[in-house]
């Protein structure tokens, strides 16, 4: 019974909680930042809060995942600008790149000072400038972890910026920011939450406060994501998706993820393919495969009951086997149309450099049981 537990300092959950935006901003200046995506929702309403509250603002709009361009060019605004405190409005990929941001710009020297894998990865000294975190999707939780994941473009990898300064101060989370996400976005953001409850129960890190959060999630996430897919102004669908994928960020803050992260991360490094849908394409071979390596092993049973519960509570069945499990997922991502990892423009030649930069990742260093090249290797040969 020894953990450490982190997160935001503030979180605010619910249905129409956007509106409280107007109290929040009031102690943190009336200079702005606001970064956000060119996707769904209309800010129309997020803006006019902004307005009420008497906020000057500099908008800066993120087109893609966040790379280390994307990152020097909104610092590089909010120093001009003078920026107080930074909110961001949007999906994973904006959320990422506020939280990088707020960090920058109240530390000395550039992003990849701070970077892990291809930089220095050395810790910050400054708190972040305040900020607020407000997802639209979802997905990631990153509105609650200490990273940011970053695409290094030039090395085809993603990586993370890592620090608890990374935390935002405030994370709202308003399930009516979700209603108008589109179907793809949908499948492959709330398959990502999916995992993200899933690994950390097997991680080799879980703790008490960790399976709390995933023994709510797991059940949830597999009972409402479908009923999302197929009616977004489903508004509880969407309002426990959004639950499932702050549990999500909870839980993965603290105690990392698995096999499926650490494939997924190198993968999107490599090919521009959503996260969340190589996450669903990866995640019933992972959980095969790593039940196998475990019980050739023969050295965690706990590990292997704990595959077993996941398997009951994601079918509904108490007496469903680990087999069964991983049907069951198979048969989710086909019913949400996720692709193959061969639909999504990758090779059997690419599966050596993609095994290589995976070993390096950090949440392969979560997975219950270190997989050997040839395990590794069946887990993209399955998601083929």
């Amino acid at each position: 019974m020894k953990f450490n537990f982190t997160t935001a300092n503030r979180i605010i959950f619910g249905e129409g909680t956007i509106s409280s935006l107007k109290e929040i901003v009031e102690c943190y200046g009336k200079k702005v930042l606001i970064i956000k995506g060119k996707e769904k929702p209309d800010p129309a309403y997020f803006f006019s809060i902004c307005k009420e509250s008497n906020l000057e603002w500099v908008e800066f709009i993120v087109f893609n995942e966040p790379n280390i361009e994307t990152i020097n060019r909104a610092v590089e605004v909010g120093r001009k600008e003078n920026c107080e405190f930074v909110i961001g409005f949007g999906g994973g990929s904006v959320i990422d790149t506020g939280k990088a941001v707020a960090a920058l710009l109240n530390n000395e020297g550039s992003l990849l000072d701070y970077l892990e894998v291809v930089g220095k990865g050395n810790p910050l000294k400054n708190r972040s400038k305040p900020y607020i975190a407000i997802p639209t999707t979802a997905g990631t939780g990153s509105e609650v972890t200490t990273n940011a994941v970053i695409a290094v473009e030039e090395k085809k990898v993603k990586v993370s910026m890592r620090n608890a300064f990374l935390l935002p101060d405030v994370a709202i989370v308003d399930p009516e920011l979700t209603y108008e996400v589109p179907k793809n976005i949908t499948a492959s953001t709330g398959m990502d939450a999916l995992t993200q409850v899933l690994e950390p129960y097997v991680s080799r890190n879980h703790n008490q406060m960790v399976d709390l959060f995933c023994r709510e999630g797991i059940p949830i996430g597999s009972s409402y994501l479908l009923r999302a897919w197929k009616d977004g102004s489903d508004s509880e669908a969407r309002r426990k998706m959004a639950w499932v994928s702050l549990l999500g960020g909870l839980a993965l803050a603290n105690a990392k993820l698995g096999a499926v992260h650490g494939f997924a991360g190198p993968i999107g490094g490599m090919f521009h393919v959503p996260h969340g849908s190589v996450c669903a394409a990866l995640l019933p071979s992972v959980f095969f495969v790593n039940v196998k390596a475990l019980s050739n092993r023969g050295n965690n049973m706990e590990i292997i009951s704990r595959y077993s519960d996941i398997a009951k509570w994601i079918t509904g069945n108490e007496d469903a086997n680990i087999s069964e499990g991983v049907e069951w997922l198979k048969d989710l991502a086909k019913k949400i149309n996720i692709p193959r990892l061969s639909e999504l423009g990758i090779k059997k030649t690419d599966f050596p450099a993609i095994i290589e930069k995976s070993k390096n990742s950090s949440s392969m260093k979560g997975n219950p049981i270190l997989l050997t090249d040839n395990e590794l290797e069946e887990i993209l040969e399955l998601s083929y």
